[in-house]
């Protein structure tokens, strides 16, 4: 039997890479938490026939001394990342450290948009969660050293940009089935690797300071500091070694965007003159107007000031009392505070009467509207977020002879996540002050990258004064969470050394994991009014209230800056406005709505958990044989797992809907009566994995791989239990239902590629690859009545009331309504309308996710690293293009299933590496994709939500002054570019974001 041996070339880098001083990833070196897989395996014995030959030689020749040639740097990370992609069974690349605490991006989600397939959605203007093959971050498995990590939030979504990189010495991407691997990754399995002293005997420690300047800070500090260490050594006859890193990242920056929250379709229009309308849509044979249209529900714009904290540390203790027995302990802890003010301003739409004139293009998208009754407003937001990550394992790694392996692992792992952090108030707040004092509002996105909202006032002028500026409203929220899992996985290996068959070894294993989530919440409801009725202008005095020019904002799009209408915004600090609020509108003169800032006036409004609990098992073999003279390598396995899900929610009974004021209608609820609703589901699943290498020259390299994969449902799709919006105005009618029952996406998988590795460091690799999935999950939205709760609209009363108005010749507006109801009789004592047993049901929009259809992706996946001989410049690019019967069909109305994240993407980048200096620059494109179904305000159609094609430049020089110091600079993002997205057509705005370039400038001390 012929086994498939390196290349001398790659023997040869891998004997200077294990003499090397640098960081080596713990992938490369002894086991770690889960059994390694082919690739990891054999570089490991590799590495140690170098090392034990190396020490012979030492032996030898006593005090000689052995000439140390070191990889690191940018060759040397791409070098490995090459190896490992080359060992590799199945579609498998990666990143490696550069050296010891310098990874090749300080955001690790980042670093992974440079692998071929892997895209990054971004979170205030960095990288934060990755698509891999157009399958979004709900589809992709993370875990650190083999482990499986809680989501962020109430998903299975790993939030990277809150874990640094200076621990970190490897990411590798698993892109094809591995019976091995801990289910979950659809669309790839990420594994984290950290630092293992054990595999790196001696003293090596790496020391960094950077200050950050982020272009778009305004009230922040200019520069902030980012302070990172890592240390790792061993000791007693390297038979104990510790590591640890810390590391503190600041950053103040702003954001300022513009925003809808959603489009309507084919609300009511009502009968205007022929001027007042510009129809674009194509007519029938009988002149009529035909297809779809849609308006905007809302168009507001803010400035938001953002302070962000990252705290990270992790620790790893291993100990080797006998050669065959290492065990290694070690704790993983981050901290990411984000503290955030803005302001806004902008508009809210109610249609029907209310429409005075509109113009549609030719697909029905409102460009131009005007439209009384409402308000305008001006906002004030803050808050502060905290999420903190938790890891502690123990791992055992037992070398029974030279053909048993055991590996024992436990982890218990969680992720909190908590919006009240704000130490002072303990909510999330937001201030509502404006007016209702208006003619009209005017949508305009008839031209520039940003739609106009101007308001008409009573007072003559397009603009209101400080001593127009009303109450509103203000609410309150606080929603902490925690997502845990506990796992216990048993790993074995059996090396084939007593039968002469192709068989090599064969892995196997269980595992066992219980993963929860949980959570609450309190609203405060709208307090202090709402809808400026009664009016309290005389609590905010004129010197509240600062006014500025739009000139400096969102300037980096045409029709931005001076150019927008409106021209002007008002800022005001936050907690004066909620203290005067206090001062004023207390029980004595607001009864029920006294003003009080706190998200739990009536206690708990919510709160559920869900568990899942998870057994699993698994085996996989290893075969190397000849295919006529060609050396082929077959891994063949099989994966069964059961799962168990209980969901446990608590809800709050709802009594009726009143209509506070013109534009505000208000949930009740029945004091003290909370209900539980406990729901259980099953499943279980067989998931069978074949992959095949063979070697067609010394150069040449293909792969074929079958086999299946889950992702499973979304946690917050499983807590069963219904809520309804505590906010339902016309159009906005809207709940949410769980469903314990849903099954995993499944994937039957198919990978074909070839890889031809021409030169050390240098390759290019053609793939094609198709997933058929199943069980693809729809939110469903369905019109529900429920017995008991009314409709004021469209009521007999609501109803005489707009026969009262236009029998006077006026125009039946939402705020002339509210205000003929409460003439006529209708209002409570506290002006406010109740519902009566003649208003009909009202409707609900409930949305609940369901099982659905198949659905097929494929693509092509194309990538070229080349290194200059020893010129020291290096160049890669690579693309991805992906299709499928997954996308969004804008021209229906129905609801869909479509697959969020899918789009093609591309990377490149150039290096210069030599004579101490080191520089790379960095492009990252991505095509537009659909970020999502569902809009906040927008109809039961559940419209989409698309992100525009995003392309962003980044570059990094550093200069080694001597062997342990280097400096360096970074900058990110050098192009300024924006976000943007929007709805069924780029017609339908919904957002457009402005950050601005980010620098960096530091140094590193480092000792290996």
């Amino acid at each position: 039997m012929k086994k498939i041996t390196s290349s001398k070339n790659r023997l040869a880098v891998r004997i200077s890479m294990t003499l090397a001083a640098g960081m080596i990833p713990a992938a490369f070196a002894a086991p770690t938490a889960v059994t390694p897989n082919a690739a990891e395996q054999a570089i490991e014995n590799q590495t140690v026939a170098d090392q034990n030959a190396a020490g012979q030689t030492a032996t030898a020749a006593g005090a000689e001394k052995i000439e140390v040639i070191e990889i690191k740097g940018i060759r040397g990370s791409l070098i490995r990342s090459m190896d490992l992609k080359r060992e590799a069974n199945g579609v498998v690349d990666a990143i490696s450290a550069e050296e010891m605490g310098k990874f090749p991006d300080t955001n690790l989600a980042e670093s992974l948009q440079r692998i071929t397939g892997v895209s990054v959605s971004r979170s205030n203007g960095e990288g934060s969660q990755i698509t891999v093959r157009g399958f979004g971050p709900d589809f992709n498995l993370v875990t650190l050293n083999g482990r499986q990590m809680p989501g962020t939030g109430f998903s299975r979504s790993y939030n990277l940009e809150n874990l640094s990189s200076e621990g970190v010495s490897a990411l590798e991407v698993f892109k094809t089935a591995r019976a091995e691997n801990p289910s979950g990754g659809l669309g790839a399995t990420v594994n984290i690797v950290t630092t293992k002293p054990l595999n790196q005997p001696g003293e090596r420690y790496s020391v960094s300071a950077k200050g950050i300047v982020d272009t778009s800070n305004e009230t922040g500090d200019d520069i902030t500091p980012e302070l990172a260490a890592v240390y790792s050594n061993t000791f007693a006859d390297d038979k104990l070694g510790v590591a640890f890193s810390v590391s503190h990242q600041e950053r103040d920056f702003q954001k300022q965007s513009a925003n809808i929250q959603g489009w309507q379709a084919n609300v009511a229009l009502p009968v205007l003159a022929a001027d007042k309308v510009v129809d674009a849509r194509p007519t029938d044979a009988l002149g009529k107007k035909v297809g779809n249209y849609y308006f905007p529900k809302d168009m507001n714009y803010s400035i938001e000031n953002l302070e962000r904290e990252r705290s990270n540390g992790q620790l790893t203790l291993q100990y080797r009392p006998i050669d065959s027995l290492t065990i290694t302990a070690d704790y993983t802890a981050s901290r990411a505070i984000t503290g955030s003010e803005s302001i806004g301003w902008g508009i809210w739409n109610e249609f029907g009467g209310n429409i005075n004139a509109y113009e549609l293009d030719e697909r029905g998208t409102a460009l131009y509207a005007d439209i009384s009754g409402n308000d305008g407003s001006f906002t004030a937001n803050k808050g502060t977020t905290q999420v903190d990550a938790e890891s502690i394992g123990l791992n055992l790694d037992w070398q029974l002879n030279d053909d048993w392996s055991f590996g024992l692992d436990y982890h218990n792992s969680t992720n909190d996540i908590d919006n009240g952090a704000d130490k002072g108030s303990r909510n999330s707040g937001q201030v509502i002050l404006g007016s209702d004092k208006l003619l009209s509002k005017i949508y305009d996105y008839r031209t520039g990258d940003i739609p106009h909202a101007m308001v008409l006032w009573e007072n003559g002028t397009d603009e209101l004064t400080p001593a127009e500026i009303d109450s509103n409203f203000s609410q309150f929220t606080h929603s902490p969470g925690e997502s845990e899992i506990e796992q216990l996985q048993l790993d074995g290996s059996w090396n084939n050394s007593a039968f002469k068959i192709p068989l090599v070894n064969i892995k196997f294993g269980l595992a066992m994991t219980d993963q929860t989530m949980g959570g609450y919440s309190g609203w405060s409801g709208l307090r202090g009014g709402p809808g400026f009725n009664p009016s309290f202008t005389f609590i905010f005095p004129d010197s509240m209230f600062t006014r500025h020019s739009t000139s400096d904002f969102l300037t980096e799009f045409n029709g931005g800056g001076s150019a927008l209408r409106p021209h002007y915004y008002y800022t005001y600090d936050f907690d004066e406005a909620v203290a005067r609020q206090m001062a004023y509108l207390t029980a004595s003169v607001m009864g029920a709505d006294v003003y009080l800032p706190d998200a739990y006036i009536d206690g708990i409004d919510s709160s559920g958990s869900v568990r899942e609990q998870t057994n699993s098992v698994y085996a996989q073999s290893q075969w190397e044989f000849q295919v006529g003279r060609f050396p082929a390598q077959l891994n063949v396995g099989v994966r069964y797992e059961e799962t168990e899900v209980s969901s446990r929610v608590r809800q709050k009974v709802e009594t009726q809907v009143n209509w506070d004021s013109p534009s505000e209608w208000i949930t009740q609820y029945l004091p003290g009566a909370d209900t539980f609703l406990e729901q259980t589901g099953k499943n279980d699943l067989l998931l069978p994995m074949l992959d095949f290498k063979v070697e067609l020259t010394d150069d040449l390299v293909s792969r074929f791989s079958w086999g299946k994969t889950i992702t499973r449902a979304p946690l917050g799709l499983l807590a069963g239990g219904r809520g309804l919006s505590g906010s339902p105005k016309p159009g906005s009618r809207t709940g949410s239902q769980g469903n314990t029952n849903l099954l995993p996406f499944e994937s039957t998988n198919l990978d074909l590629t070839f890889e031809y590795y021409y030169a050390e460091g240098s390759y290019a690799a053609l793939g094609y690859f198709r997933k058929d999935v199943d069980n693809f999950i729809q939110t469903t939205i369905t019109e529900t009545t429920i017995e008991g709760l009314h409709d004021i609209l469209n009521g007999p009363r609501y109803l005489k009331a707009v026969a009262d108005i236009t029998a006077r010749g006026e125009q039946a507006t939402s705020t002339a309504i509210f205000a003929q109801m409460l003439a006529n009789g209708n209002g409570n004592a506290s002006g406010k309308i109740e519902p009566t047993a003649q208003d009909p049901l009202m409707v609900w929009n409930i949305s609940q996710p369901q099982n659905t259809d198949s659905k097929t992706v494929d693509g092509f996946e194309f990538a070229v690293q080349h290194l200059f001989g020893d010129s020291g410049f290096g160049l890669g690019v690579n693309a991805t293009m992906v299709q499928g019967d997954v996308e969004f069909d804008t021209e229906s109305l129905l609801q869909q299933a479509p697959l969020t994240g899918l789009s093609d993407s591309a990377n490149f980048q150039a290096f210069y590496e030599r004579d101490g200096w080191s520089a790379k620059i960095a492009y990252a494109w991505r095509d537009s994709y659909l970020l999502g179904v569902g809009q906040s305000q927008g109809s039961s159609d559940a419209p989409p939500q698309f992100a525009r094609t995003y392309g962003q430049w980044d570059v990094s020089v550093n200069y080694a002054w001597n062997e342990q110091l280097t400096v360096f600079i970074e900058g990110v993002n050098l192009n300024n570019e924006t976000e943007q997205g929007y709805g069924r057509y780029e017609e339908q705005f919904l957002f457009a974001r402005q950050y601005g370039p980010r620098y960096t400038i530091g140094m590193r001390y480092s000792f290996q």
